[in-house]
């Protein structure tokens, strides 16, 4: 199934008070590492992270879900800390994914955590946002 997104090439972005280009390629996974990121959850979480993504003024450059974890390539204004947005995907997505699938917590999880607690995060400016995207691109097909 091929991706659907609108990426946006990544620019100089201009924010009050400033100009930035800073984007964060964000890979966690679920707790315990689970495998279970496939199918009505992976298309669930996928509208989720876009939506969080687009309230808070983000930009989505690249979203890959795999069946035990998640990379995304994101650019957001420096207002924001990385660990702001690792929190804020986290939180929102589990919430909602154990609202609509209360069995899922119930057959995977318990003490309504999703996520584990760690995540790596990396940044880019232009000279290296290619790469990001392109291994992101190549580790998806290996799922």
């Amino acid at each position: 199934m091929e991706k659907e997104y609108n990426l946006k090439p990544v620019k100089l972005r201009k924010g009050n008070p400033c100009a930035y280009n800073i984007n964060y390629h964000i890979v966690f996974c679920p707790k315990y590492r689970k495998k279970v990121l496939f199918g009505k959850i992976k298309t669930s979480l996928e509208r989720i992270f876009k939506n969080i993504i687009e309230e808070k003024s983000w930009n989505l450059i690249d979203l890959t879900i795999c069946i035990d974890h998640i990379h995304m390539f994101i650019s957001a204004h420096p207002k924001f800390s990385p660990t702001y947005i690792v929190k804020t995907l986290k939180g929102i997505s589990a919430r909602l994914i154990f609202q609509q699938y209360p069995d899922f917590q119930k057959k995977e999880f318990w003490g309504r955590h999703l996520w584990s607690g760690g995540y790596y995060v990396g940044t880019a400016g232009v000279i290296t946002s290619e790469a990001i995207q392109k291994y992101i691109q190549a580790n998806s097909s290996n799922q």
